[in-house]
């Protein structure tokens, strides 16, 4: 135990050196409150088994308000604008179809979005002190289209329905346009099983990109957003007499 102590004692003089007495600061910065704070090295609770948590090893470091830390691990702007990222609220992808049932093979299935429901979107992350904040933006840019099953014709043929003007994608069915193409959306060519439908899947891109409070910014990678229909698709019948 008196070893023990001994480092305790050992450890606490080199703290009041480094942080007290002048070398290199005189009572921890207290005359210096609301000029800038100290910075200390704050492990991810989520990545407490991961080597990589424990690579800042550096002691508590004054930084002046207003300043960006050299420190290569510190909090930056782009740091921020990652975790903004996380935090976006990217509504889910719920497409209106038509038909919205089951449909026929050879008829065309129209897919569309509502313009109100896809929209820029943008969260804003800060470090309180600091003067640093980025802002996080998503906008959906397209609509991919995977029929679930190669006997199938997609509109576009690539499967990608661009976003409109408007901001809407592809365009509602309406009365009349049965014989018309679709500008978004699928023709089955062979039906599906009774108990068996196909797996349509329905992808949003949105595109991501960031701005800060230094000027930094630029572009983060696109997120994909989907969702999986069911689509039952039966052969027309006709009795010739």
């Amino acid at each position: 135990m008196p070893f023990l102590g001994g480092v305790g004692k050992l450890v606490g003089d080199s703290l009041d050196a480094y942080y007290k007495d002048g070398e290199p600061y005189e009572d921890y910065n207290l005359d210096k409150q609301g000029e800038g704070m100290f910075w200390a090295a704050v492990k991810n609770p989520n990545r407490h088994d991961d080597p990589e948590a424990n690579a800042c090893d550096k002691q508590p470091f004054w930084v002046n308000e207003g300043d960006v830390p050299e420190e290569p691990l510190a909090v930056s702007p782009r740091i921020l604008a990652e975790y903004a990222y996380d935090e976006l609220p990217v509504p889910g992808t719920e497409i209106e179809m038509k038909p919205a049932g089951a449909t026929k093979v050879n008829l065309p299935t129209w897919v569309w979005l509502d313009k109100a429901t896809f929209k820029k979107i943008s969260v804003t992350a800060s470090l309180p002190g600091t003067g640093l904040s980025a802002t996080t933006s998503a906008e959906p840019v397209s609509l991919h289209l995977d029929p679930g099953t190669g006997d199938a014709r997609t509109y576009p043929a690539s499967g990608d329905c661009e976003i409109n003007a408007d901001g809407s994608i592809g365009q509602p069915y309406a009365q009349g346009k049965a014989n018309d193409t679709p500008p978004c959306g699928i023709t089955y060519l062979c039906a599906s099983g009774s108990d068996r439908p196909y797996a349509m899947q329905a992808t949003v891109t949105w595109q991501i990109t960031w701005t800060s409070t230094t000027g930094e910014g630029g572009d983060l990678p696109d997120g994909t957003f989907g969702v999986t229909r069911d689509v039952a698709v039966q052969e027309i019948q006709s009795v010739n007499r």
